[in-house]
C-alpha cells in the first residue's frame, strides 16, 4: 500500500497539483486539505504518512510571507503539527511552505534556547527584487532525513521575493554544527556561491537553501524542486540534464516511512 503524504492549501497556494505530481513520480499517493476546511479535515492530516506545505503566495503574502497561513494552522489546529513531527512524521515546506514553517517555529534554531523570538527569518532578497530562475543546490546535510542519502546538485527554479534566510552569528553556528543547513547553493559545477548572485539568488547567509530540524523530519527549502522530477521538465539546454533532477529528494522522505 502506498503512503499518502497531506499537502496543505491555503488561499493563494498555486503550486499544490506540482507537489502532488511530484510525489506520485516518487510512489506515493496524496490528499490535499484546504487550511479553511480545518479543523474538519484533521483526520486526514493525523492518518497521513507524510505532511508536505506548497508554494505560492498565501494570502497574498500580506503581512509578511507565510505568516498569515502560520497563524490561521495554528488558530485552526493548534500544536497538531507539532503533534505529527513528535511522532515521526516527516515534513516538507517548499517556498511560502518555508516561509510558514519558519514561522511556526517547526523550524528554528537551538530548540533548547530560552528565548521565545523566532531566530530564524526569510527576509527579502538582498536585491529587492522578485527573482525567478533556475539554480543549482547541493544536499549537504547528513542529518535530515530528506537529504541523507543524496548525492551531486538538484537543478530547479526559484521564484521568490522573500526568501534570503538571515540569522545571528549564533544561531548560523548552531546550525552549522548541528548538520541543520539542509542544503545549499552552488554554482553549476558543485563550487560555493560564496554569497553571489545569480547563483545565490537572494543573498541568503552562507549560500543557504534550505534547513532541517534537529529531528531530521522536517525540511524547508525555497528552490522547488517539485518543478524538476522528470527530465521533461529540464530548462532548454540544462548542464546537468538528469542528473540535476530532484526526484531523489522526494523518494528519501516517502522511503522513510514505508
Amino acid at each position: 500500500m502506498k503512503p499518502t503524504v497531506a499537502i496543505l492549501v491555503a488561499p493563494g497556494t498555486n503550486r499544490h497539483q506540482d507537489l502532488a505530481f511530484a510525489f506520485s513520480q516518487a510512489d506515493c499517493d496524496h490528499v490535499f486539505i484546504q487550511v479553511t476546511d480545518l479543523p474538519e479535515e484533521s483526520k486526514n492530516l493525523s492518518s497521513a504518512q507524510i505532511i508536505a506545505v506548497a508554494g505560492g503566495f498565501s494570502y497574498a503574502d500580506a503581512l509578511g510571507s507565510g505568516r498569515v497561513f502560520s497563524d490561521e494552522l495554528n488558530h485552526r489546529i493548534g500544536g497538531i503539527l507539532h503533534a505529527r513531527v513528535a511522532a515521526g512524521v516527516p515534513v516538507i515546506g517548499i517556498c511560502n511552505g518555508f516561509q510558514m514553517l519558519v514561522r511556526s517555529g517547526l523550524l528554528t534554531g537551538d530548540p533548547e534556547s530560552l528565548t521565545t523570538q523566532q531566530q530564524i527569518a526569510l527576509a527579502h532578497n538582498d536585491h529587492g527584487n522578485f527573482v525567478c530562475r533556475w539554480v543549482t543546490v547541493a544536499p549537504v546535510s547528513r542529518r535530515s532525513i530528506w537529504t541523507a542519502g543524496l548525492s551531486g546538485t538538484i537543478t530547479c527554479p526559484v521564484a521568490h521575493g522573500e526568501g534570503r534566510v538571515v540569522a545571528s552569528d549564533k544561531t548560523l553556528t548552531y546550525l552549522q554544527d548541528n548538520d541543520m543547513v539542509a542544503l545549499r547553493y552552488v554554482n553549476h559545477d558543485g563550487t560555493p556561491a560564496t554569497g553571489r548572485g545569480p547563483m545565490n539568488p537572494n543573498g541568503s547567509i552562507d549560500d543557504i537553501a534550505g534547513l532541517c530540524d534537529s529531528s531530521g523530519l522536517v525540511l524547508g527549502l525555497m528552490p522547488h524542486p517539485e518543478n524538476h522530477v522528470t527530465r521533461r521538465q529540464s530548462r532548454s539546454g540544462s548542464p546537468t540534464g538528469i542528473h540535476g533532477l530532484a526526484l531523489n529528494l522526494f523518494k528519501s522522505g516517502v522511503q522513510h516511512v514505508k
